[in-house]
């Protein structure tokens, strides 16, 4: 993330972008550094002063204009602004009601947004004050410092903004304050540390298979590490924690759900979908659940949940307009609103065109064969491609494993579960071959008709090709796949006792030959030359089902035949 901060007065710099990614709306002021909203609402008569160290983007910037700030002080990377700042913004936009200043709980920030209140009050200019203690990582009766300022400031901005904008006095909103702060708690977790921007690194080690429970928004140190749960549990757990720290009173909740500034939108939202519902089991009514960064920690891998526990008046201010860059969601949820955003699935249709429930042998070995050599075809799909094809190869036959028995058989259940569930590229491409591969007999006993197996796998050529577009030499899974078709269909005519290890060997050489060859097909056509020296991942899949194959019906034949790992050269 440090990289492409600029050497020289990366956050002034930034600054300045912000303001011209939203003209009209933000002015700058350069010495000293404050940034302020160049218009308010007509009924606004104190102005929202914020602040804090930079790293913590959109907040609190995002939060500037109309039904927000009125001026922000942005300080350096993960330190307070000094109170020169803090003073002139106030001095600039203080309204006939004077200033409120919402300040975190971090000691940088609370002596110099103090100093610049006494400036303001030697001055003659009203103001107050609204100190943000929400972390509960920190709520310790032995630490005379308190509750450090977190992603609940992102609520009481929002709320503190809207009711500002209908005209509030000044003790009032420092009441307001007060009361939705002590109504909020926050916890995070990180797998990663941000990176140092002295140093480039992770600011600290986490050892595999753990996590920082209880981390800061400055890169602290969790309070305690914590074995990795799976993230069901995990936000279980801090569901609990936030809960019983919350004071009594109304049910309904607004949840925050913060990424900490490496996180997807994608985990984000899947966390939100998981709190909504350990929310709601626990007799909570979630008014909102909102994903998104809005307080980070540079590019810390990690997120926080933050609980307010709304009073009945401050849900129309979470929903008043507002005119900021973060445009945060206003809509509420309801019972009805919940159950209605998921259309569940009907029935699943019943398989067709099977022709004989067997092949769970074959279905089960090709499975412990897939999972055994995960790893090693996720690493080259990450070499030339996007490192999901061992995950979606698997969960593709993991799938068919819960779904035979319904679906004709193992290969049935694999045509059904690649066609279906598995995404990419290659994952409905094997889909089209195990449809064909299903309309064989896979016996659990004897052998399957060698000819019968070898027209399937020509028909399951031909599908791939119609739809993929690839020929021999393209470097894709008909390189396995041609070869092994044409030597079964050799080996079947010619009457031979191992047609499949025929088969097997066709493709293995056939994938171990792709290393030689300028993808020109499939996702490692864009790094071209660049894949030269790694076999296809998608032809290993292919010469890994022949293989099983040959050592499920051919035992002794097969038992000459290379491994995965042997094939790939690793």
């Amino acid at each position: 993330m440090t990289h492409f901060l600029p050497s020289a007065d990366p956050v002034a710099t930034a600054a300045r972008g912000l303001a011209l990614a939203h003209p009209g709306l933000i002015e700058v002021h350069e010495d000293p550094l404050f940034l302020r909203a160049r218009t308010r609402a007509p009924g606004r008569t104190v102005a929202l002063v914020s602040g804090g160290g930079s790293g913590h983007e959109p907040l609190h910037t995002g939060l500037l204009g109309p039904g927000g700030l009125d001026a922000v002080c942005p300080g350096a990377v993960f330190a307070s602004p000094h109170n020169r700042q803090i003073h002139a913004a106030c001095a600039a936009v203080a309204g006939d009601g004077g200033v409120l200043l919402i300040v975190k709980n971090y000691t940088g920030d609370v002596i110099n947004f103090g100093i610049a209140a006494e400036r303001l009050r030697h001055e003659g200019v009203p103001v107050a004050t609204v100190l943000v203690d929400d972390d509960l990582a920190t709520d310790g009766e032995d630490s005379a410092t308190g509750r450090r300022g977190t992603a609940a400031t992102v609520v009481l901005e929002k709320l503190l903004g809207a009711r500002a904008d209908q005209g509030a006095g000044l003790d009032e909103l420092a009441d307001l304050g007060a009361r939705i702060v002590a109504r909020s708690r926050s916890i995070a977790v990180a797998a990663r540390a941000q990176t140092s921007p002295a140093t480039g690194e992770p600011a600290f080690a986490l050892d595999a298979g753990t996590l920082e429970y209880g981390v800061g928004i400055h890169g602290e140190r969790g309070t305690g590490t914590v074995e990795r749960l799976p993230v069901e549990k995990l936000v279980e757990r801090m569901a609990d924690d936030l809960l019983a720290a919350l004071p009594a009173g109304q049910e309904r909740v607004l949840a925050l759900v913060n990424g900490l500034g490496a996180t997807t939108g994608l985990e984000l939202h899947a966390v939100g979908s998981l709190l909504y519902n350990a929310l709601s089991a626990r007799g909570a009514e979630p008014l909102a659940v909102v994903p998104g960064t809005f307080t980070a920690a540079l590019d810390m891998s990690g997120f926080s949940l933050t609980l307010t526990r709304m009073e009945p008046e401050w849900v129309q201010l979470w929903t008043a307009p507002s005119d900021t860059p973060l445009v945060l969601p206003s809509r509420t949820l309801t019972a009805e609103a919940a159950a209605g955003a998921v259309v569940r699935p009907g029935p699943a249709p019943e398989a067709e065109g099977a022709a004989d429930p067997s092949g769970r042998t074959v279905l089960d070995r090709f499975a412990e064969a897939v999972a055994e050599s995960r790893d090693d075809l996720t690493a080259l799909d990450q070499l030339v491609g996007d490192g999901d094809f061992g995950d979606n190869l698997l969960g593709g036959v993991r799938r068919a494993q819960a779904l035979d028995g319904a679906a004709g058989g193992g290969m049935g259940a694999l045509a059904r579960a690649f066609l279906d569930d598995v995404g990419g590229t290659s994952g409905p491409l094997f889909g089209l071959l195990f449809q064909q591969l299903g309309a064989v007999a896979w016996p659990e006993e004897g052998v399957p008709d060698a000819r019968s197996a070898a027209e399937a796998a020509e028909a399951g050529l031909a599908a791939v090709r119609r739809v993929g577009g690839a020929e021999v030499g393209d470097s894709t899974l008909v390189d396995a796949l041609a070869p092994a078709a044409r030597a079964l269909g050799d080996a079947a005519r010619d009457g031979s006792d191992a047609p499949f290890s025929a088969a097997a060997e066709a493709a293995a050489r056939g994938a171990a030959g792709t290393a030689d060859l300028t993808p020109r097909r499939g996702r490692a056509s864009y790094v071209g030359e660049r894949a030269v020296g790694v076999p296809d991942p998608g032809a290993l899949g292919v010469a890994l089902l022949f293989l099983v194959l040959a050592r499920v019906y051919e035992p002794e034949a097969a038992a000459g035949l290379p491994g995965l790992r042997e094939v790939a050269g690793r």
